[in-house]
């Protein structure tokens, strides 16, 4: 992924971002050019208590350099209101793929700069490597720190400082945070303290995108200062840390820890000797991208003592819903399967009444149980594991008796947190209230639900009843035909009611929530699962896809919503209340691809005969070409380079928006891509 001279104007330049992670939450981010244009970008976002409480520690690093002649060039590029500095004009090439580096060119003096993150440390090391052209010169280096949460603004804020200053080595205690001080070091140099200075107005234009403040104000608390001989090379780090022994932190070392770390992950994944996956010539370059992609997402949560999946950078922490959605394209396909273990172990270790939860409060690590589906999830991801591990006895050991409880709540009733899930007289599942948004289409806005598909919900009934199936599965190997009985006369009974109840003749297709006849994509959970509720092979299945096709399909995903549908939206802009708004009512996300292939796939194993199974095979190779095409272009040039976005508008040019790193898109269309 590289960028070169041409491809780093300020136009495009601030449109492509990078983000690297160390495993416990914390990350650094930031434009190709190396411009910051949201409060989340900063070259330290540390999570105070991983994986949450994320605060900017270290917004960037402005460095210039100055000539014997007199003449000084600045290599930064800040964005105020009224003004842009134009350091990127000195920018030869950007690359991402083990870690971002840019390349400076000013007269003939050559910069090269990385960035890496310390892996389960909150520590950023920044080595460069410059040589020296023919005239002596001075290089600046002008940290900007902060101190402050990665959803807040410091806007009109100033800085109490305290510096403890020993040769290079620095403490830092910003606003008296004194239990948790920053420490600065650079390898080579002189460091000279500044008093009350202060970078004023910051301008963030995503934030002002999105209706949020976008100005701040940051802390130059220093700047360090290195004399370059001509003709003269150097290697010279800079380290900022969290952590007291930051002397002892080699930038070097951890960058090439970090190389080594995911060239292992390559290894123990086994994709390139994989013969049931066919890739071009670029495949073990794709490869590699799409595992870094993947370790964005895995975190280890400390006080769990166990592994999680974020669902999305940069806001979202992990949320049981995301997690098992992402379950096999981000953990089975790359063979992790001790910490594909874990993440069931992180969100069963806190089910509550059967619920399991939709992830953990930013603040204290409270689980959050608003979701029905989260619970339904587990018993698909569950059946995955066993697909690829073969694992029963560690099933039977740890997950079991939770899938168990999960039945029987769900059966007797749960109302926690509203979420009011029980199994009506005709045997299917109501969940939720008009107040709740406890689905996946869960936008709420000032208290009110957006979607609140309260009632009976489409895929809400078939998770049930692929759940039920699993279950009856699960229990002759555990307990014996006899005992799986009452799990196979549930199911029966939920599919013959589902299949009276959800079928909406005049639109050809499923009843979104019974009661509504919208044309949403969540119907395709009726043949996507391990356990299709709806035949395959039936006439209504063809009108489902052909419906799914013809009304939601575009090149970048779904559609929430079709269009011609009250409230249709197909453009995701603006302040929040408009961006909840829309954000499930026509907006295309890339991950509902998973539930269009799993069904194409259902499809083409049940069909009854060669001429429909043909068609259908055409029809998949069609589709699996085209989330190639579009999406390995996305992945190198759209938005987050080596990552893919939550969403994407409905109309051309189908920019990416939402989250700028999303889990279960990268999931879902790796997993097309890889599978054969």
């Amino acid at each position: 992924m590289k960028f070169n001279k041409k491809q780093l104007d300020l136009e495009n330049g601030i449109t492509k971002e990078w983000i690297i992670t160390n495993g416990i939450g914390g990350y650094a981010s930031s434009t190709i050019i190396g411009c910051n244009t949201r409060k989340y970008h900063g070259l330290l976002l540390a999570p105070l208590t991983p994986p949450a409480r994320r605060y900017l520690i270290l917004s960037k690093l402005d460095e210039s350099i100055e000539f014997e002649d007199g003449s000084t060039n600045n290599l930064y590029t800040n964005m105020c209101e009224n003004y842009i500095s134009d350091g990127y004009k000195y920018l030869e090439s950007f690359e991402k793929d083990y870690i971002p580096i840019f390349t400076y060119k000013v007269k003939d003096t050559m910069i090269k700069k990385m960035i890496c993150l310390k892996y389960g440390e909150n520590t950023v090391c920044v080595m460069y490597k410059i040589k020296n052209g023919k005239k002596k010169a001075k290089f600046t280096i002008a940290p900007i720190l902060n101190y402050r949460d990665f959803h807040q603004v410091s806007e009109n804020a100033t800085f109490s400082v305290k510096q403890d200053v020993n040769k290079r080595k620095v403490k830092i205690i910003i606003n008296d945070n004194s239990q948790m001080p920053i420490y600065m070091n650079m390898s080579e140099g002189e460091y000279i303290e500044h008093n009350n200075d202060i970078f004023y107005n910051m301008y963030y234009i995503e934030e002002e995108k999105r209706g949020f403040p976008a100005k701040e104000n940051h802390s130059v608390v220093g700047r360090y200062e290195i004399v370059l001989m001509p003709g003269e090379e150097k290697e010279i780090s800079f380290v900022c840390s969290l952590q007291d022994n930051i002397e002892e932190i080699k930038a070097k070392k951890v960058i090439s820890d970090e190389i080594v770390r995911i060239n292992q992950m390559l290894i123990d994944s086994g994709l390139i000797e994989n013969k049931n996956i066919t890739l071009d010539e670029k495949d073990r370059e794709l490869l590699r991208d799409y595992l870094v992609a993947v370790d964005n997402f895995i975190v280890y949560r400390p006080a769990f003592r166990l592994h999680t999946l974020i669902a999305g950078y940069p806001w979202f922490l992990d949320w049981g819903r995301d997690a098992m959605i992402s379950y096999e394209g981000l953990l089975l396909i790359p063979k992790n399967y001790k910490i594909a273990k874990e993440v069931l172990l992180t969100f069963t270790k806190n089910i509550k009444f059967g619920l399991l939860p939709n992830g953990y409060s930013g603040f204290d690590n409270r689980p959050l149980y608003n979701s029905v589906d989260a619970s339904l999830l587990l018993f698909e991801s569950v059946h995955k594991l066993l697909e690829y591990t073969s694992d029963y006895n560690w099933v039977k050991e740890n997950i079991y008796e939770n899938l168990k409880e999960i039945i029987n709540k769900y059966s007797t009733g749960i109302d926690l947190d509203d979420n009011n899930i029980y199994v009506d007289s005709d045997n299917l599942l109501v969940s939720g209230t008009p107040k709740t948004q406890n689905t996946w289409m869960d936008a709420k806005y000032d208290g009110i639900a957006v979607t609140p598909r309260n009632g009976k919900a489409v895929e809400i009934n078939a998770l049930w009843y692929n759940a039920l199936k699993i279950m009856e599965e699960l229990t002759i190997k555990f307990e014996g035909k006899k005992q799986s009985k009452i799990y196979n006369e549930m199911a029966e009974n939920c599919r013959i009611s589902y299949n009276e109840k959800f079928y909406n003749k005049r639109k050809k297709c499923l009843y979104d929530v019974l009661g509504d006849d919208k044309i949403r994509p969540n119907q395709l959970f009726s043949l996507s699962l391990t356990y299709p509720v709806i035949d395959p092979s039936s006439n209504v299945a063809n009108e489902i896809l052909d419906t799914v096709t013809k009304k939601l399909l575009n090149k970048y995903g779904l559609k929430t919503l079709a269009k011609g549908e009250e409230n249709y939206v197909e453009v995701y802009y603006g302040e929040p209340a408009r961006r909840d708004m829309s954000y499930h009512q026509g907006i295309t996300w890339p991950w509902l691809f998973g539930l269009y292939y799993d069904a194409l796939k259902n499809m083409i194993s049940s069909a009854k005969n060669k001429t429909d199974k043909e068609a259908l095979k055409k029809k998949l190779e069609d589709f699996k070409a085209n989330v190639k095409t579009t999406f390995v272009k996305a992945f190198y040039n759209d938005g987050l380079i080596g990552s893919l976005a939550e969403l994407h508008d409905s109309k051309a040019p189908f920019l990416p928006k939402g989250a700028i790193a999303q889990a279960w898109s990268v999931s879902q269309i790796f997993r097309i891509i890889l599978q054969k």
